[in-house]
């Protein structure tokens, strides 16, 4: 015979919604009443079924994760601690993909029955976040933002990390800087192009065009960029990078090319991502606390679902340089 929460509310002696309560770790419920509840279920070896609590709450407690780009070694850093976040409160983490950000992927994600997204890879021209709004399903900024729907986010803050980035450049005696950027239409580009710029303007120091190179945040934008860099009749003696990836590319250019880093050429990236620290590359880069930002984006995204009027909230980690190998003095 199959054990219902009925049985569950019995043995415990409460209310058969006081049980759902329970078992949703809900803050209405006393930490008494649920250690008796989850003792009576553990008791009569009751599960709750996913499809019950959904016609019961209006709720799947699922979440969707959207990336367009699975191959990027940044997005699989965030799937952990997300979903470590989300299982806590009782939510499960959807992985959702899609080779473009169109309105097929909003409408794919309203109709799998999710009660929140978090937006990875939003671009500021995106309509997601716009269709996602219409139609009522929450959602979360994670990384980017879009201009186009304001909405809760956890993104990092490049300021202090580009500061430090500028200061150890300049006192290494780097004048001729490149940057190797993301695309045009992503709020992480942008704001890591102006905090750069801001930077390097204190010292003096300005990037030329022929000094930008632009493209997804990938290694064969890192390659192609620092090949074209370095065939320069004057190449930068430095390159900073839009991310670790785009800087992994460079290295990978640097090398085919037969250029020393950092005695040729000083790389900077952007992430701090674990490969950064390996000894074969000790990637110099700006790091920030990505673990907690993806928590980060998930406590934010449930408090939404659960108080859909609060406030929105933009919670920005701060950034700082992290000094290894692939920086040096400045090429004579």
């Amino acid at each position: 015979m199959t054990v219902t929460s009925r049985d569950v509310a019995q043995l415990a002696g409460v209310s058969q919604p006081t049980v759902s309560r329970a078992l949703r770790d809900d803050q209405r419920v006393s930490e008494a009443t649920k250690d008796r509840v989850r003792k009576a279920a553990e008791r009569l070896g009751y599960v709750p079924s996913d499809v019950g609590r959904a016609l019961s709450s209006g709720r799947t407690r699922r979440i969707g994760l959207l990336l367009t780009d699975l191959e990027n070694q940044f997005y699989p850093h965030i799937i952990a601690p997300a979903h470590d976040q989300l299982e806590t409160h009782g939510y499960q983490l959807m992985l959702h993909t899609e080779v473009a950000d169109t309105d097929t992927v909003a409408e794919r994600l309203i109709s799998n029955g999710l009660d929140g997204v978090i937006l990875a890879t939003s671009t500021i021209d995106s309509v997601v976040p716009l269709r996602l709004r219409d139609r009522g399903l929450p959602f979360v900024y994670f990384n980017r933002t879009s201009s186009g729907v304001q909405a809760d986010s956890a993104v990092v803050d490049p300021v202090r990390g580009m500061e430090e980035a500028a200061e150890a450049l300049f006192s290494q005696g780097h004048r001729r800087i490149a940057a190797i950027l993301g695309p045009a239409n992503t709020s992480t580009a942008i704001n890591r192009e102006m905090a750069l710029r801001d930077a390097l303007d204190h010292y003096g120091i300005s990037i030329p065009g022929r000094y930008v190179h632009r493209g997804p945040f990938d290694t064969a934008t890192g390659q192609a960029g620092t090949e074209q860099l370095l065939a320069l009749p004057e190449p930068p003696t430095a390159i900073v990078c839009g991310n670790d990836v785009v800087a992994f590319g460079a290295l990978n250019a640097a090398r085919s090319a037969g250029a020393r880093v950092p005695d040729d050429i000083s790389i900077i990236g952007f992430d701090n991502l674990p490969t950064a620290s390996w000894p074969i590359i000790e990637l110099t880069t700006i790091s920030y606390d990505l673990n907690a930002m993806a928590r980060k984006a998930a406590e934010l995204l449930i408090e939404r679902i659960e108080t859909p009027g609060r406030d929105i909230e933009e919670a920005s980690f701060p950034s700082r340089l992290v000094q290894r190998h692939t920086l040096g003095p400045a090429a004579s």
